[in-house]
């Protein structure tokens, strides 16, 4: 295990956390918290519900990403008023800070609210709130990013990134980013090329889940017909020699998931996320915690996990660190500055560390 000096170094480095699912920072704690607020009854014919240490227990025995999703809808079914979906995002926001994140660009899911009945302004309220509130108390910069659930059809989708709530929220810039989550298969990423195009005109930036479960050819699609200039997990890239030589000369960023991908089943221990492979081919990456309240573990655990599992030297964390603040969406001051701080932790880290 790595020691307590190395876990300090890799704390104080300024992070930018770029997949993170608000939805996903719901704890067992504060899902049974809120579901006796709002009168919200849990499914009764599972063991799991029974309390909060119950489903925590479960959480560590998903089979799949379709497993995972099936609690990680239910547990949205407690998030009603505004307030609870600032106290979930105040709630990461809190971790978030004291793991060393300076910006984070975070997603949600309007379609898994609206479907049930709670008003996409209502869901906004609560985590632009919170968003302010990261900023003014933590100093975390933030970005949201509306995500569209591509087990769903995609006309549905487009026809809520049409409502006039959403388009409001896109002109005036409290949305600056879509993406597109849920199953990936068998849900190919050109499904969505409308969708896409359409955001693409309002200048969103955009970003989409591909290369997670599904094969490489997902993350070419995604790229070739969504436009996107980010790709979400792309851990798949490495089964393409010429399409991982492609996103390194395009320095397109990819936002990995370490403590995900083990969960979930994508590969079987941390050591088998193709981390090396990744910076030997000199593709930009940034590590990620994904649904932090169940899959054990936020950004810094994540961080921890790779460099147990790889070794990084310091050189190493500060290029997978500047590769993330020079792929975030904020403007190039903020970008400057974040560049600025990991120089000098790098400087007063640098004699103090074994590579």
């Amino acid at each position: 295990m790595s020691g307590p000096s190395f876990r300090d170094f890799l704390r104080c480095l300024p992070k930018c956390e770029h997949h993170m699912h608000l939805e996903g920072a719901l704890t067992p704690h504060v899902l049974f918290v809120l579901a006796e607020k709002n009168n919200v009854t849990l499914p009764q014919d599972d063991e799991a519900f029974k309390s909060p240490e119950a489903l925590l227990e479960r959480y560590q025995r998903f089979t799949s990403l379709d497993d995972f999703l099936h609690y990680y809808y239910i547990g949205m079914s407690a998030l009603v008023a505004a307030a609870d979906f600032e106290a979930l995002a105040w709630d990461y926001f809190q971790h978030a800070s004291s793991d060393g994140v300076a910006h984070a660009e975070v997603f949600f899911d309007p379609q898994a609210h609206t479907s049930r009945g709670i008003k996409y302004t209502t869901v906004l309220e609560g985590f632009d709130t919170a968003c302010k509130r990261a900023e003014k108390e933590l100093g975390i910069t933030t970005i949201l990013t509306s995500c569209f659930l591509r087990h769903l059809p995609p006309k549905d989708c487009l026809e809520l990134f049409e409502d006039e709530d959403l388009q409001e929220s896109y002109k005036s810039g409290v949305v600056r980013a879509i993406g597109l989550d849920s199953s990936e298969k068998p849900f190919p990423p050109e499904n969505f090329t409308e969708l896409y195009t359409k955001a693409k005109a309002l200048g969103l930036n955009l970003t989409a889940h591909a290369g997670e479960e599904g094969p490489a050819s997902y993350i070419s699609s995604a790229l070739h017909n969504l436009g996107v200039t980010r790709i979400d997990h792309g851990i798949k890239l490495v089964d393409d020699q010429q399409l991982l030589e492609k996103i390194a000369a395009e320095k397109t960023m990819l936002t990995v998931c370490p403590l995900s991908n083990v969960v979930l089943r994508c590969v079987n221990t941390i050591k088998d996320v193709p981390i090396r492979k990744l910076l030997d081919a000199g593709v930009q990456f940034s590590i990620n915690s994904d649904d932090p309240a169940y899959f054990g573990g936020y950004i810094l655990d994540n961080y921890v996990a790779v460099h147990d599992a790889f070794k990084l030297s310091v050189q190493e964390w500060e290029g997978v660190v500047r590769a993330g603040i020079k792929g975030s969406w904020c403007d190039d001051d903020r970008k400057a500055e974040l560049l600025q701080r990991l120089q000098h932790v790098v400087e007063e880290w640098k004699g103090k560390l074994e590579n």
